[in-house]
């Protein structure tokens, strides 16, 4: 039997991530990471150079099904895998207004990849493409109707292949079906994000146009009042550019704290550090507002599920951020909380309904198995 293997690229604007991997049984066969292209002194100084690079450190490249790109924006028109052409790669540059940090980086990472292997499919899986399909009232600004169908304004929603690959192993770890389950899944790592999931489809999220909206993140902001941007440009006098920057790069738990890093933060914590208890308690109430928020919108629920990071790692940010609602079903159970289990496995209570779950993440298997997915269809 012919062994199946998918590379997955993760192309940002000076680092490469790059995993090769048998998407049916799930193994990892080498992974590696470039960071600096482009920065002064770097060995890299483009994403050829990167991507040569990391090609050298693999084997078995010959024998490729397909290669998978994560695209950060898919716009209106992008929400399944999608086989690269130079027509669709047109038409994704034409996105780059939507996703500027992230989409033109990807499409560098894309055109090299493609140069470099010629023979094989490339595939492309969008963070928003779970969430094509949320409700209206979910999905809509309440801004003028002509002006958000004019500049493909909507609520779009990011993270959306980790959202989804959690639910469904929520739904395996619990032994039942996906369309019979109710959940809340958070997404928290450097940049955060919450989903409600009623029957295996989302109904609300917390990123927006921009993976800027929502929780509190490690430099962004997150959810602001939308008159900060007009007062700080009339006020500050600072541009648009500036404060755009700022909101997405020094901002957040950073902007607070000087830290992002939650072991660091929790270092300062404990030595007294005033400015990293308020960034931590920031953090921990826009996080419990969505997830009250959530439990409002699915009226019943299941599950919920914390991923990435620091979902996966920080117990403090897990028991903080579901204490007190035992009244809403829901209780962490402290012991079990702390356990290091590396897994998928429940740190609730057994006496109360909400299933209360870590569910480690695999965005690159996701995306490896979509991308065969759409090479096996063809």
């Amino acid at each position: 039997m012919t062994e199946t293997l998918v590379l997955v690229i993760n192309s940002g604007s000076s680092s490469l991530k790059y995993q090769l991997l048998q998407p049916d049984s799930g193994e990892s066969l080498a992974d590696g990471n470039v960071e600096q292209i482009g920065e002064q002194g770097s060995e890299f100084p483009d994403h050829d150079a990167a991507l040569r690079h990391a090609f050298a450190q693999l084997g078995g490249l010959d024998r490729l099904t397909a290669v998978g790109h994560r695209v950060v924006h898919g716009g209106q028109d992008f929400y399944r895998p999608t086989v690269l052409d130079d027509a669709v790669i047109g038409k994704l540059r034409e996105l780059s207004p939507l996703a500027p940090l992230h989409n033109p980086p990807a499409l560098r990472g894309i055109e090299v990849a493609r140069k470099l292997l010629p023979d094989v499919p490339h595939v492309a899986v969008f963070d928003t493409a779970f969430f094509h399909d949320l409700p209206p009232a979910a999905a809509t600004y309440a801004i003028e109707r002509e002006l958000a169908e004019r500049w493909q304004i909507r609520r779009y929603g990011f993270h959306g292949t980790s959202h989804q690959y959690v639910s469904e192993q929520a739904a395996a770890f619990l032994g039942r079906p996906v369309r019979e389950l109710n959940q809340i899944v958070l997404h928290l790592g450097n940049g955060a994000s919450a989903s409600a999931i009623a029957g295996g489809r989302p109904v609300d999220t917390s990123m927006g146009l921009t993976p800027l909206e929502g929780l509190v993140m490690g430099t962004r902001s997150g959810d602001i009042d939308p008159g900060i941007i007009g007062y700080l440009c009339r006020e500050a006098n600072m541009s648009v550019d500036e404060i755009e920057s700022t909101l997405n790069h020094r901002s957040g738990v950073l902007g607070l704290a000087g830290e992002r890093d939650f072991r660091r933060l929790r270092e300062m914590i404990e030595s007294g550090d005033s400015s990293a208890q308020l960034a931590y308690d920031v953090f921990i109430h826009r996080l419990r507002k969505y997830v009250g928020a959530y439990l409002a919108v699915l009226g019943r629920t299941d599950a919920v599920s914390f991923t990435a990071g620091i979902g996966e790692n920080a117990a403090s940010v897990r028991r903080d951020a579901l204490s007190g609602p035992a009244a809403l079903g829901i209780e962490v159970d402290e012991q079990r909380n702390l356990e290091p289990a590396r897994g998928a496995r429940r740190i609730s209570t057994d006496h109360l309904p909400v299933a209360v779950l870590v569910i480690p993440t695999n965005e690159e298997l996701a995306i490896a198995r979509d991308a065969l997915s759409v090479t096996q269809a063809g």
